[in-house]
């Protein structure tokens, strides 16, 4: 009978240890954490520390806090047009749609400001927020668990990214997202330097003709309708088809940039943000070829691009 009631002991302490393995189990790399609650105590605070550019983090049935450090391996400074630097990096962060269960602060210097608050079910989905970090600066985020009866259904989810280039062209602060760009020169057509540095540093390059456009004033954007008929780069799938001549793709700009379609081809290149073209410099091919010929003369061409 002792044996038998030091095996039932046994099975049951291997048992628990897997619940509470499974409890308080998490997945961790460079770019991104999912973890749970489950097994935080209340008032507890874990600390995670993530190195890439950009990544997610899913906290399942939120409990106490999350202190994020976003440390990503950036140049040493942020390049600007015609090679000007600021060592600034900004980030953007994403909450999923279904965002529950806690509010995410921006921890600077010890003062938290609120970026997304829990929501409720009715509630439209929470925009994307920008911050902008100068160097030494010290900056993470602080996700709190907000107290609900049932936690079973409430996940805090977000993805993020961190820059060091976008005050090329596009400049977020700390406000919504879209639009990035806030500068008053957003809607500025780029200068000769300008377009050279975008098609070696943008994450598309493609040549192609504009559709039509149409405005999304919940995006308080302008989405582009892009007939590509050479793609030079693309970091993702943006422009696709059937064929090298039939790829289709879209770019958002800002609202206020008054974009419209017109004849013509054009160059299109930029940032993508989670996902999403956005426009940065977008000369008449034309006047590309003619400033990027000048330039291959002078010898002054940052990189190489096969031009017809």
């Amino acid at each position: 009978m002792a044996c038998f009631l030091v095996w039932i002991n046994a099975i049951w302490i291997v048992l628990f240890a897997m619940f509470d393995a499974a409890c308080s189990s998490y997945s961790e790399d460079q770019c991104s954490w999912r973890g749970s609650g489950l097994s935080q105590q209340q008032g507890s605070v874990e600390q995670i520390s993530l190195h890439c550019s950009e990544g997610t983090l899913d906290w399942l049935y939120p409990k106490g806090a999350l202190r994020l450090t976003l440390s990503p391996r950036l140049p040493s400074v942020a390049v600007g047009p015609g090679g000007s630097s600021s060592g600034l990096i900004t980030a953007c962060v994403k909450p999923s749609e279904h965002f529950h269960g806690a509010q995410l602060y921006l921890e600077r210097d010890g003062v938290l400001e609120l970026l997304i608050g829990d929501r409720l079910e009715s509630s439209p989905p929470p925009r994307v927020r920008c911050f902008s970090r100068l160097p030494g600066e010290k900056v993470a985020l602080f996700l709190q668990a907000t107290p609900h009866q049932d936690i079973s259904r409430r996940i805090a989810s977000f993805r993020y990214e961190l820059r060091g280039d976008w005050t090329a062209r596009l400049s977020p602060t700390d406000s919504l997202f879209p639009p990035l760009v806030v500068s008053p020169e957003a809607c500025r057509p780029c200068n000769n330097t300008e377009i050279l540095m975008a098609v070696c540093t943008s994450d598309f390059v493609v040549r192609g003709n504009i559709r039509s456009v149409v405005e999304d004033d919940n995006l308080r954007a302008a989405v582009i309708k892009v007939s590509a008929t050479r793609v030079f780069r693309q970091k993702y799938a943006l422009f696709t088809g059937n064929s090298r001549l039939s790829r289709r793709g879209e770019v958002r700009t800002l609202l206020q940039c008054g974009v419209k379609p017109g004849p013509g081809s054009f160059l299109f290149t930029g940032r993508v943000h989670f996902g999403e073209a956005w426009l940065g410099c977008a000369p008449r091919y034309k006047d590309f070829q003619q400033a990027y010929t000048i330039a291959k003369a002078a010898q002054q061409i940052p990189c190489e691009l096969p031009v017809d």
